[in-house]
């Protein structure tokens, strides 16, 4: 399938400081592609130079094939959806008549049923009339949601998309997300929320300080977690004697009181249960936990993760 955003090489410098530093991957069609790492890792400015609304130092981007400062690029640009910073509205607007002035600044002539169809599907059907201005975040980010999907866009890049909604919003908009390849609509979704991403795209890039660390998908990601871990639960008297015969086999055991945690590169449970049977140790349960995308990004950074 053809990729709809492209980045070479992409450099963009603030002064002395690179934001984005040498950042290629790209989106291919049909995709929920996740572009994830910690506040500040540079993701909003990859995302502007991706729309044409900053020019990269060095390194290029394609939008639809495009790229910036062509005829071809504007035209690419109309063909796509976005949600960055912030959903900008009009305050003393209600949403139905945001949506309204921006199907007409997209040339749609009659899109009274598709937005009250997306009014509907990001769950704000019962406000559509309402000012926009009396939104808390959560609904602003929602009518944001659906002012970038109105035209059915090839593409929508959504920047932190769940900002500001409650659990239960996440879940919602989560799925909504997942959804939209069926609508024809590919998505380019950037969160520093780790497990969001984990459940919500099929492929990801993770960023540390402008860097891409890996990208792949997300099974391929998860994959890279060296190491397996287990839960060991057993006979509190049999904790030290069980830590000591693990780790002289060189695994990794941390833990007390009945209860381990042990990893180490290609464990299996066999060989944590079959040595503490042998020394007479009883384990009444032994299970594998299975690698996040934090755990990912931990391997691969060393930093601490700011995502849930």
């Amino acid at each position: 399938m053809p990729a709809l955003a492209v980045y070479e090489g992409l450099v963009k410098r603030f002064g002395e400081v690179a934001a984005v530093d040498g950042l290629s991957f790209e989106v291919p069609e049909g995709a929920v592609f996740g572009l994830l790492g910690p506040n500040g890792a540079g993701k909003t400015t990859a995302i502007r130079v991706l729309l044409g609304l900053a020019a990269p130092s060095a390194g290029s981007t394609r939008l639809l094939g495009a790229r910036p400062g062509t005829p071809e690029f504007t035209a690419a640009v109309r063909s796509v959806g976005s949600l960055i910073e912030g959903p900008a509205l009009y305050g003393r607007a209600t949403a139905r008549q945001n949506m309204r002035i921006e199907g007409k600044a997209l040339g749609i002539r009659d899109g009274a049923a598709e937005i009250g169809d997306l009014l509907a599907l990001v769950g704000l059907a019962g406000r559509a009339d309402s000012e926009a201005r009396s939104f808390s975040l959560g609904m602003k980010q929602r009518l944001g949601l659906a002012l970038a999907l109105l035209g059915r866009p090839r593409l929508v890049v959504l920047d932190e998309p769940t900002n500001g909604l409650d659990p239960a919003g996440i879940v919602e908009i989560r799925e909504l997300i997942q959804r939209l390849p069926e609508r024809g609509t590919t998505a380019l979704v950037s969160s520093h929320l780790l497990g969001e991403v984990q459940l919500m795209c099929d492929r990801a890039a993770i960023v540390s300080h402008g860097t891409m660390v890996a990208e792949g998908t997300i099974s391929d990601l998860l994959s890279r977690q060296g190491g397996s871990d287990f839960n060991v639960v057993l006979s509190p008297d049999g904790t030290e004697r069980a830590r000591a015969l693990l780790a002289s086999a060189g695994m990794i055991v941390s833990g007390s009181d009945g209860v381990l945690t042990v990893t180490g590169p290609g464990v299996e449970g066999v060989q944590i249960s079959r040595p503490l049977a042998q020394a007479g140790i009883y384990v009444s349960e032994l299970r594998r936990v299975e690698a996040t995308l934090e755990d990912v990004f931990l391997s691969l950074t060393g930093a601490e993760s700011d995502g849930r």
